[in-house]
């Protein structure tokens, strides 16, 4: 049964880590399952990827986003199987969007992890290594953000641009290297409280990643996409969807289009959901609600203390956890 007084949601890029959900694995046989199941899909190891690799080979994109995915997927099984109810609302970060979309059973799960290991593949070789960059914006409004990066690129030529609204007062740029490098003084100068490059290579969500999604397309067109059984609000419009040939479309506009997170929070909370449940490794979309809306309750499921500790207090809370 359903619970409209929460919300699913699920990280992106940057979460991963050597180690995660060990807990979590011995624990639950559902992340066992979900991570066998990834493996045999993909042809290697990754629980042995996750717990002795290196953390740069797990940073590489094209691990990153099944890894993430299966992360998600697992802790999301084992939440059903220790007993949680269903959400009426899903939504994910960039990557987190693909985990949402499985999870709300509109894509199959070994399609998913396939599809988003090319996705990174495409990503990263959308733009020559070292030529895009990132950067973290502090303290500073998203028009005047904006404007700069448009004033950067008349002055400088190249693309930069706003490319994820976080939350209020925290926003990400991306675009070429000397683009974003000239926007971030730039930037400080016109109050930014920090102004800080991201340790990725690409830059994503940009103009530049559009050769990525006319790949993804072919690939896309490959899978079958089911009308959400819960609802996901998406990225590029801060919407929900249920139409699949429109999420299909979705799903390609969002690899060059900026990441609407504080849109999908506020769209989240206007259907009545006043606690989130964050389903991944990490804590970072937890930290990102806190600034959104500081009146929401917030939960992570990485620890198998913290998924058992949810599904208690949402159930003390009013919440039918009947599947």
């Amino acid at each position: 049964m359903e619970d409209d007084t929460f919300a699913f949601l699920f990280p992106g890029q940057g979460s991963q880590k050597v180690g995660m959900l060990a807990e979590a694995f011995d624990r639950f046989e559902a992340v066992r399952d979900t991570f066998a199941e990834a493996s045999e899909v993909l042809e290697y190891d990754m629980w042995e990827l996750i717990q002795n690799g290196d953390q740069e080979a797990l940073n590489l994109t094209e691990t990153t986003q099944p890894v993430l995915l299966a992360s998600s997927v697992a802790l999301w099984r084992a939440w059903l199987a220790e007993g949680g109810a269903r959400p009426a609302i899903m939504a994910g970060h960039s990557l987190g969007e693909f985990s949402a979309l499985v999870c709300a059973g509109s894509i199959a799960f070994d399609d998913a992890v396939q599809l988003v290991r090319q996705r990174g593949v495409f990503m990263q070789s959308a733009v020559p290594p070292g030529e895009g960059s990132m950067a973290a914006i502090i303290g500073m409004s998203d028009d005047a953000i904006n404007r700069i990066c448009e004033d950067v690129e008349a002055r400088e030529g190249g693309v930069v641009a706003a490319v994820n609204f976080n939350s209020p007062g925290q926003v990400v740029i991306a675009g070429h290297v000397a683009a974003v490098d000239a926007a971030i003084p730039a930037l400080k100068e016109a109050g930014a409280k920090r102004a800080m490059p991201l340790p990725v290579s690409a830059p994503f969500h940009t103009q530049l990643m559009k050769p990525a999604g006319e790949r993804l397309v072919e690939v896309l067109s490959s899978i079958t996409i089911d009308v959400p059984e819960v609802a996901v609000v998406h990225n590029v419009t801060a919407q929900t969807e249920d139409n699949p040939d429109a999420i299909r479309k979705l799903l390609v506009q969002q690899i060059y289009s900026p990441v609407q997170w504080t849109g999908c929070v506020e769209t989240i909370v206007k259907t009545g959901a006043t606690r989130l449940v964050e389903c991944g490794p990490g804590k970072v979309l937890t930290g990102l609600n806190r600034r959104i809306d500081k009146s929401l309750q917030s939960f992570s499921l990485e620890m198998p203390e913290s998924l058992t500790e949810a599904i208690t207090q949402l159930s003390q809370a009013g919440g039918t956890f009947d599947e």
